[in-house]
């Protein structure tokens, strides 16, 4: 195809090199679409740098278009300075991706990294330099590209950012066959060069640097994507353990008819810290625990797992709510050394009176509908389980009767924030508690999350976000249980 743009016969020693340009510029747009689904750390610099080089191959194909033609040496002139220009920009950008990719690190990592785009704008002023006068090349009356005597100053930036890379990515800790592929992109080329007796152009320059960055791809882009499906297995593994953990089955006791539970879970991660549980201690007592444990990820899931395992046996002993905690607590303090903590709230149930002690360790305030409408419990605190194990921990009692519920939750739904940076709150929990308050405890927490969602919009869950309700039907009369 390159053939109908070399019409001119002073074209025509240059046709060859000019359709082996547009073939590598077809190639970096093939590597481009092939890498657009890539994530992770580099993969930006990775297209940037795929567009460099096709933007190389494009600007040598307009040289070629006007070399040795007197009449076009003004825009020879601005195709070569364009082409120096986009040279240095592809070093800069190399830099940026072996830098994230390889992880460069240490002192001379940071001073490297201060270093390089300063020498970067120092060397593209020198190449400005030349639209006032020749310092380091000129186009000829014929036509053509021409280097002055002081044209080694191109050289300074390629030469001090080349020996930093390689000095960095020999130093770093990533695997050999990665460091393999990012030099490949400085050696390769030189090779190339060195074997022809620098005879060669443009062309080979950018067409080694090509397949440079294609090993790159195949090798480390393939690594670090390997890296993290294993990654993602394993928390989906972690995900799904935590899941199992958590009651997920409803009605969780389909033969008492003297409550109604519902409770959900999202986590802000493939895992979270936050968790519900909710237990017969006897025929006449349930026991029901929320928890938002401190950080996110794999740590949190982990301590949590920990925390309602403890949590369950203690209460499983049939003591009061407050030594729960306490009993707890002091097991949480135990080696803790990664200063983790869990806020919990717990509340035990004697179904018969419909009589529930509760006990708040640093947790929300639990809301309570009596007569038709919900309000905030405003309990008293006391300190986060696994912070201070002579902490010490107080029980209240709240009388429920028939059609009362009481729902508790984590911060994940206070603290919903939307894309103007400002929170769900409390207030407004409230108010979508009682857009239908006397729903049954599955659809007021659709309600809620529904709410919130609306609320939030499309921005980022920052935290878990975790629900219970329970509904309090009292002993059923002799007729309602004769009719069941």
């Amino acid at each position: 195809m390159i053939i109908f743009f070399f019409t001119d016969p002073r074209l025509e020693p240059w046709r060859f090199d000019a359709g082996v340009d547009s073939l590598g510029a077809l190639i970096c747009a093939a590597l481009f679409y092939g890498s657009m689904r890539q994530k992770g750390a580099g993969a930006r610099e990775f297209r940037v740098l795929v567009v460099l080089e096709s933007a190389s191959f494009m600007v040598n194909v307009l040289i070629y278009l006007t070399l040795g033609v007197p009449e076009q040496s003004a825009f020879t002139f601005a195709s070569v300075m364009v082409s120096k220009l986009v040279d240095l920009v592809i070093i800069f950008f190399f830099y940026q991706y072996v830098s994230k990719t390889l992880g460069f690190e240490g002192k001379a990592a940071a001073l490297t990294a201060k270093c390089i785009p300063v020498l970067m704008v120092l060397q593209a002023l020198v190449q400005l330099s030349n639209t006032i006068c020749p310092v380091t090349f000129f186009i000829n009356d014929a036509g053509s590209y021409q280097a002055t005597g002081f044209s080694w100053a191109e050289d300074i930036y390629l030469v001090l950012a080349t020996i930093a890379a390689i000095v960095l990515i020999i130093r770093c800790e990533s695997p050999r066959n990665q460091k393999a592929a990012a030099l490949t992109f400085i050696f390769l080329p030189l090779f190339i060069y060195i074997a022809l007796g620098g005879t060669f152009g443009n062309a080979a320059q950018y067409g080694m640097a090509l397949m440079s960055l294609i090993i790159m791809y195949c090798i480390i882009f393939n690594y670090n994507s390997s890296k993290l499906a294993v990654t993602s297995s394993e928390l989906n593994m972690a995900a799904e353990i935590q899941t199992s953990m958590i009651p997920s089955i409803f009605p969780m006791f389909p033969e008492r008819k003297e409550f109604d539970l519902y409770a959900s879970m999202d986590p802000a991660r493939e895992v979270g810290g936050d968790f519900y549980d909710f237990f017969l201690i006897d025929d006449d007592h349930l026991g029901i625990v929320i928890a938002d444990v401190s950080g996110k990820g794999v740590p949190a899931a982990l301590f949590m797992m920990i925390s309602k395992t403890i949590i369950k046996n203690f209460a499983m002993l049939g003591i009061s709510a407050s030594e729960i905690m306490d009993r707890s607590n002091k097991a949480l303090c135990e080696q803790n050394t990664t200063g983790m903590f869990v806020t919990v709230w717990i509340g035990i149930l004697e179904i018969s009176t419909g009589k529930m002690t509760c006990s708040n360790a640093g947790h929300e305030y639990p809301a309570i509908c009596h007569n038709g409408a919900f309000k905030l419990l405003k309990d008293k605190h006391g300190l986060v389980l696994g912070a201070m194990d002579l902490s010490v921990y107080k029980e209240y009692e709240i009388q429920l009767d028939k059609g009362d519920k009481i729902f508790v939750y984590t911060d994940g739904v206070p603290e919903a924030t939307n894309a103007e940076d400002k929170q769900f709150g409390t207030d407004r929990t409230e108010a979508a508690l009682n857009i239908k308050a006397e729903a049954d405890p599955k659809e007021i927490l659709k309600n809620v999350r529904a709410s919130v969602d609306e609320f939030v919009g499309n921005a980022e869950q920052y935290d878990d976000l975790t629900m219970v309700c329970l509904e309090y039907k009292g002993l059923p009369e002799q007729g309602e249980d004769a009719a069941e």
